[in-house]
């Protein structure tokens, strides 16, 4: 598929300079709505394949603050959701204002529905796949636990072993019981490394990402703005964490969950070393996101 290279930009706000790409035509009267792709803590580059299949609209994608290309000098090492939803909000004035079209994936999916409660009138249509909000399960109290029982394991072996962990956290299908506990499996088993490197900066396991799993929806204010809102879920995901907490968004917004190719990246296109369904989501995401 050719394609128009992407132009790399960055933008100035309050507390740090993110870096970001458009992808395609320059937005203009009688084009698509241009169509922003945010994941976290995946950056830009996880998103090569799904924007090249976008080439008849603008399409954006960046780094949030902390993350890849994206520099933050605000003091802090947390992800937060209300703060990259002003770093989007900001970013699509600096674009000419929206509406647009999001599609947020996993950590991005939560940005995403951060912004619509905020800032309702920068989107119209928010497709958010998989968002990881822990609250809204029937076993969070379980989950969460188990989640910061990883970042223990991150921190007390390192990133092979917290890894290792946190695959096994995920693999787990259906609630968990209450006296669940976790099994770290031997890094190896998954091809990962079993010498600790010493780093402890990883924005997955080392918990500077959990106010993106544990960030609870503003249910009332997301009901109430015009934003049309997409809870969607990969067909291979079965009962995962993830599926899981999708339905619950949708459960609690009042909306039918979308079905898309895949699994939790089902979008991928050989990024990272997976390989999902891409042409399929792709043609999906066009699908449900319409001509304008």
């Amino acid at each position: 598929m050719t394609t128009t290279p992407a132009v790399q930009e960055t933008l100035e706000v309050p507390g740090a300079t993110i870096a970001f790409d458009v992808h395609g035509p320059a937005p203009a009267p009688g084009l698509p709505r241009p169509l922003l792709l945010i994941g976290q803590p995946m950056t830009a580059e996880g998103f090569g394949t799904l924007a090249s299949h976008f080439p008849d609209r603008t399409v954006l994608t960046y780094d949030p603050r902390g993350l890849g290309r994206s520099t933050r000098d605000d003091g802090s090492t947390e992800h937060r959701p209300e703060q990259q939803a002003d770093d989007l909000h900001r970013l699509i004035e600096h674009l000419g204002g929206g509406p647009v079209d999001v599609f947020g994936s996993s950590g991005g999916a939560v940005a995403g529905l951060a912004l619509v409660a905020a800032h309702p009138e920068d989107v119209a249509t928010l497709v958010a796949h998989e968002p990881p909000v822990l609250p809204l399960l029937p076993d969070a109290d379980v989950v969460l636990a188990v989640s910061r029982k990883v970042t223990e394991v991150y921190h007390e072996r390192g990133w092979g072993a917290g890894m290792a962990a946190f695959i096994a956290m995920t693999s787990v299908e259906g609630e968990l019981p209450a006296d669940f506990v976790l099994e770290v499996p031997d890094p190896a088993a998954f091809g990962l490394p079993t010498e600790d490197d010493g780093s402890r900066d990883d924005p997955l396991l080392s918990g500077v990402s959990a106010p993106v799993s544990g960030y609870r929806p503003d249910v009332a204010a997301l009901r109430a703005a015009g934003t049309r809102l997409v809870v969607a879920v990969g067909a291979a995901s079965g009962h995962s964490m993830t599926a899981r907490a999708t339905v619950a968004v949708a459960e609690a917004l009042g909306v039918e969950v979308t079905e898309f190719p895949g699994d939790h990246g089902g979008f991928l296109g050989g990024e990272f070393g997976q390989t999902g369904e891409p042409d399929a989501f792709a043609a999906r995401l066009r699908e449900v996101l319409g001509t304008t």
